[in-house]
């Protein structure tokens, strides 16, 4: 690395907020040298193979328990995914194989079949799946350096304030952090859905990932400001720069603190107008969250985490004990669980699931359910034996028809009438709805009005199908445009559509947590706004600020307008 002698700033994706300024930790990789070599004992080299892989489960074991004490069950479950590498039959039996039939020694097959099975999940449209890759890439370093007798770097040894800077944050390394000493980190790669990210966001650690060169431009010892909030990393900031970033940092507090304070308060507009704040939520353990930081309700419960990390399809029985942990935690709020919104891109090892050109447009969520009907059904039981634990509403993914919806309801309705004849109780009171995700559905959302309980709106995805372009790609990441009028008129025809039919319209995508979009939906008459929990209480703050009668204005005049450059400056006119 060269010498960094003057101040200079890294942009990269801010991946859990909040300032931190500390001396620069550089966490090194290890050395972990090696060729390929020719053997004559194949026995025993796969016998010193599988040693190494006895000694990374047992180390893997230790982490996973001591994570469970520190972090909670939830993040602890990164390691149960370890281990599924770990004992991965299809992953072993390759690298054996290759030690026996080409005769070379078990490093050099180790990283040849690690690299081809990262390779693989590298390739995935979706980011989710991509940054599995890291677990395999984690577990591989792990094995290499008990067969090369290398340590591994301890990132919980660190005993003085430092931001950690590094190629990538491992989950292992991530979990060993120690918040005393640990004020911060930044990383060359990585996205806001990377272990290393979500684990940042629940240490409540700042963290800047994915700056591309952090590593070559940042040096042991140097003064580091990382801003998890604007996602900029300061190098060797002068004693001016670093008094205006303590300030901010003071003032951010200060402004946190202001928000807690409505914690507890119902989400009403300066003119009187109630909407509701709902979280959005992956397992059971992030329900505390939701309730810590005001939560009025479940808006979006991934279910397909459920079904993630493990070698076999959940039962009945789990799916319940999960569901029913969920609604009971929710103390009588409303809880939208979506059901299996899986497939295509998200693959299930466990699962034969084809392999797709264009995931995104595939065999995914109910079209998937539709066809395997068992998977389907006793997800259906499960919620349903649920619901009688609180307010529980079902939402199907990835309607495209009405036909869809149709046979999704009939489906349901078969599994109540199975439940009544064996007289297993649930609630006759559900409310059935679906995500409005594809422009066909928007569109006719006056038909689905008719029929459905309740529209909840994925931007996420409405706004690449519409825009015809792929949000995980960066060369037209120009067109992922939430203002647009275009995204905007779609979103209006899907609330007035609900309301002309006495129903309810939601938006799950992350578009609703978004503090310059927050406005125009109030104005377009959002009931419920769906967001990560830690975003809530910052759009209760605004919403309380804003006149209802006032943003249905500024909703009106944006609709005409042509483009998002447009859109965007009109919001910020009317909002001051």
């Amino acid at each position: 690395m060269g010498e960094i002698t003057k101040i200079s700033t890294l942009n990269g994706i801010a991946a859990s907020g909040d300032i931190a300024i500390a001396k620069a930790y550089c966490l090194a990789e290890p050395a972990l040298f090696f060729g390929v070599k020719m053997i004559e004992d194949f026995a025993q080299e796969i016998e010193r193979f599988r040693a190494a892989i006895a000694k990374s489960k047992q180390e893997i074991k230790k982490i996973h328990d001591a994570t469970k004490i520190k972090l909670g069950k939830d993040n602890a479950a990164i390691f149960d995914a370890h281990l599924l590498v770990l004992s991965d039959l299809e992953l072993i039996n390759a690298v054996e194989e290759t030690v026996k039939s080409q005769q070379i020694n078990a490093e050099y097959a180790l990283q040849c079949t690690s690299d081809r099975f990262i390779s693989m999940f590298e390739q995935m449209d979706n980011e989710y799946m991509r940054e599995r890759a890291a677990d395999i890439r984690d577990v591989t370093k792990r094995v290499l350096s008990h067969l090369l007798g290398v340590e591994l770097v301890n990132p919980g040894m660190i005993s003085e304030e430092v931001i950690i800077v590094a190629k990538d944050l491992t989950p292992s390394d991530t979990a060993q952090l120690n918040r005393q000493f640990v004020k911060g980190f930044t990383t060359d790669i990585g996205g806001r859905t990377s272990h290393s990210a979500i684990m940042a966001r629940t240490l409540e650690i700042p963290a800047v990932v994915g700056t591309k060169v952090a590593t070559e431009r940042i040096n042991h010892g140097d003064l580091v400001i990382v801003d998890g909030i604007s996602g900029e990393v300061i190098i060797n900031p002068t004693e001016e720069i670093v008094a205006q970033y303590e300030k901010k940092k003071a003032d951010f507090a200060a402004q946190k603190a202001e928000w807690a304070k409505l914690v507890n308060e119902k989400t009403v507009s300066a003119d009187g107008h109630h909407v509701e704040l709902a979280a959005n939520i992956g397992t059971p353990n992030d329900v505390k969250g939701a309730i810590n930081n005001g939560g009025e309700g479940v808006g979006l419960y991934r279910t397909e985490f459920l079904y993630m990390g493990r070698e076999h399809l959940p039962t009945e029985d789990e799916q319940y004990e999960a569901y029913k942990s969920v609604v009971e935690g929710m103390n009588g709020k409303p809880v939208v669980v979506r059901t299996l919104d899986i497939g295509g891109d998200k693959e299930l090892p466990y699962l034969s699931l084809p392999k797709e050109i264009n995931p995104f447009l595939g065999f995914r969520a109910i079209r998937l359910c539709l066809e395997e009907q068992d998977i389907f059904r006793t997800q259906l039981k499960a919620l349903l034996r649920a619901s009688t634990a609180g307010n529980l509403k079902i939402m199907f993914p990835m309607i495209a028809t009405l036909d869809e919806f149709r046979q999704a309801k009939a489906i349901l309705e078969e599994e109540k009438q199975k439940l009544s004849a064996e007289g297993i109780a649930f609630s006759e009171s559900i409310e059935l709805g679906i995500m409005v995700e594809i422009p066909a559905t928007a569109i006719l959302a006056d038909q689905f009005a008719k029929e459905v309980d309740f529209f909840s709106i994925g931007t996420n995805d409405l706004i690449q199908y519409t825009m015809a372009a792929d949000r995980m790609n960066e060369q037209v990441s120009y067109l992922y445009q939430p203002y647009s009028p275009s995204i905007l008129r779609l979103v209006k025809m899907v609330i007035d559509a609900a309301h002309k039919e006495g129903k309810w319209a939601g938006m799950c995508g992350e578009m609703a947590g978004d503090e310059t979009a927050i406005p125009v939906l109030l104005g377009l008459g959002l009931d419920e706004f769906s967001m990560s929990a830690t975003s809530i209480l910052k759009a209760r703050s605004l919403i309380k600020r804003l006149n209802k009668s006032e943003m249905k204005e500024l909703a009106q005049n944006v609709l005409n307008m042509s483009t998002t450059t447009e859109v965007k400056a009109a919001i910020t006119a009317a909002v001051k």
